[in-house]
Parts: C-alpha cells; sequence; structure tokens
C-alpha cells in the first residue's frame, strides 16, 4: 500500500500555522493529522471546530482530524462543519452501537471514519468495529502529549492487524526515521510524526527518509 506522511500540527509553531501548513505541504505530506484533546480523555487541552476551520482555509491537504475526546458524538458535526475530511475517534470513548452511528453519519458527509485505540487497549477491542471504519490508528505513545517514546509493543499489535485488516493502518506517537521503518514493516502504511517533521532543519528530507 501507499505511505501517506501525516505530519501532526502538535508538534507545530501556532503562532505561524498557516506557514507551517504550507512548509509541510510543499515538502511533500500527503495529509495533516489533527490532535483534538479535551481535558477529560487525556489530561491535555488543544484545539477545537474553530481552528480546525481555519486549517482548512490554510491548505489543500486532507485534514485527519484525531479526537481524543469523552463524547466525539456531541462535537461530530461541528467538526464535519470545518472541513474535517476524516476523522478518528477512540475506541476506548465510545460503544460499537454508538461508533455504528457514527459512522453512518460520516458515510451521509463523504467523510472517513476511523478508529484509534491506546497502546494498552488490546486488538480484540476494535475487531467487532472494523467493518465499520476506513482506517485504524494504532497510538504508539500514550496519548496526551507530544514527544514521547514510541513504545515497541504497538509491532506486534499493527502486525496482528494487518493480518486480518486490508484498509489503511495509521500510527500514531514516537514516529522518526527508526521507528518509521519499523512500523511500516510491520504493516502500517499512514505515518503521523510531529516534531520529527516540525523540528527538522529541512522538512522535505525527514518527509522523504519516512517514506
Amino acid at each position: 500500500m501507499k505511505i501517506k506522511i501525516a505530519p501532526s500540527i502538535l508538534s507545530a509553531d501556532f503562532s505561524k500555522l498557516a506557514l507551517e501548513l504550507k512548509k509541510v505541504e510543499q515538502a511533500g505530506a500527503d495529509l495533516i493529522h489533527v490532535d483534538i484533546m479535551d481535558g477529560h480523555f487525556v489530561p491535555n487541552i488543544t484545539i477545537g471546530p474553530v481552528v480546525v476551520k481555519y486549517l482548512r482555509k490554510s491548505t489543500n491537504l486532507p485534514l485527519d482530524v484525531h479526537l481524543m475526546i469523552k463524547q466525539p458524538a456531541k462535537l461530530l458535526d461541528a467538526f464535519v462543519k470545518a472541513g474535517s475530511d476524516m476523522i478518528t475517534v477512540h475506541i476506548e470513548a465510545v460503544s460499537i452501537k454508538q461508533l455504528a452511528g457514527i459512522a453512518k453519519i460520516l458515510k451521509g458527509k463523504g467523510v472517513k471514519l476511523g478508529v484509534s485505540l491506546n497502546p494498552a487497549t488490546p486488538l480484540a477491542k476494535i475487531k467487532r468495529a472494523l467493518p465499520l471504519v476506513d482506517f485504524v490508528l494504532v497510538m504508539s505513545v500514550n496519548p496526551g502529549f507530544g514527544g514521547q517514546e514510541f513504545i515497541a509493543s504497538a509491532l506486534n499489535k499493527i502486525r496482528q492487524l494487518r493480518a486480518i485488516f486490508k484498509k489503511d493502518i495509521a500510527v500514531d506517537g514516537g514516529i522518526n526515521n527508526i521507528t518509521g521503518r519499523q512500523v511500516k514493516e510491520a504493516g502500517a502504511n499512514i505515518l503521523a510524526a510531529g516534531s520529527y517533521i516540525f523540528g527538522a532543519k529541512n522538512a522535505g528530507k525527514a518527509i522523504n527518509s519516512l517514506r
């Protein structure tokens, strides 16, 4: 499958987001990973639909909006209207019934749905969800803050998932040129990377090294 690189704006300079987006777009990024945190599901707070709306105005790349929030269904419409192309919800925050409802809504609006699972969550937790989603996001750090070290147990989870899931598998957390190779070999094809790309002197070289 085609390897896609998704710079995570959590590591961008928020004082010049439009310029940061343009930089990674010109450097060859495939999509933009947008971390939404509510201070409840995770201990940090980041941004909401208003900022996503302005991100949408600043780039032509697809926006992959990662909802690390407790009640994603309540804010679904706001993030769709803001311009999200892909929306990821956590299996720890929704039931299968709720996920099915979210899937129906997003399909009607032409927005792709992903399901994510935390490092401590077993793969079995999302197996019933797989027919409902367009992609799976495997967390390789504990969600909440950027710049964490890669958790190696994610590799086996990716391998097991690839054996039963033929669509896109994304991975988020601690991705660099070394861990990026490892997750690709395990079966992931979308790599979300923050500090490795936005902290690089040359974003193009960083993105190419991940490919």
